[in-house]
């Protein structure tokens, strides 16, 4: 029995021990890779990922009385170049443009849940050159979204009644895993921006 235990003691070091050099090697290639430059990218794609999720949640059935609107310019500074290029371009004027005469013409075919993502096309397809270049790529931009980060995490744990029922409630916890996924890329940013 007991050398039995110290096989299985001994089998658990062993995988930490493993699981340590894997992790230091995935650190390497990361920096090898791109550096922290990688990091940040790779942040900036799951923040962005993070704010449509939640645009996306509550506009089913897990309403919250968080102030969603603010997504959308979160959305407008962490969105990823390629994405962001892509809708600037003649394919985000376009959807703009389809949009705008389905709200105008056609309201009643206009579906409410549409009104936010075709209200961030707009704004991306017609935002002027110093917020859509400067103000989007610089420390500005991130303090803006770290501002909307932490206004977002105050109205939902106010609406949930506390911190602890922000966890404990059945919305609360996808709701405060999404705002918290809000905060890394634009503090992880600053602080190679301070470096």
């Amino acid at each position: 029995m007991r050398r039995d235990q110290e096989m299985a003691s001994g089998l658990i070091t062993s995988d930490f021990q493993d699981f340590a050099n894997a992790a230091k090697k995935l650190a390497n290639h990361a920096i090898k890779l791109g550096g922290l430059g990688f990091g940040t990218t790779f942040l900036e794609w799951i923040a962005s990922f993070a704010a449509i999720y939640l645009l996306i949640l509550d506009r089913t059935n897990w309403k919250t009385n968080i102030l969603t609107g603010l997504l959308i310019p979160y959305i407008f500074f962490t969105l990823p170049s390629i994405l962001f290029n892509v809708l600037r371009g003649e394919v985000g004027k376009w959807i703009a443009f389809v949009a705008l005469i389905l709200r105008l013409f056609f309201p009643k075919h206009f579906p409410d849940w549409l009104e936010l993502p075709s209200a961030l096309i707009l704004l991306i397809a017609v935002a002027p050159s110093l917020f859509a270049n400067t103000v989007r790529n610089d420390w500005i931009g991130l303090v803006i979204c770290l501002a909307i980060g932490c206004y977002l995490l105050q109205e939902h744990i106010r609406a949930c009644g506390g911190f602890r029922n922000s966890f404990t409630k059945a919305n609360g916890i996808s709701n405060i895993v999404g705002i918290i996924l809000l905060f890394v890329y634009p503090a992880w940013a600053i602080v190679l921006d301070i470096l």
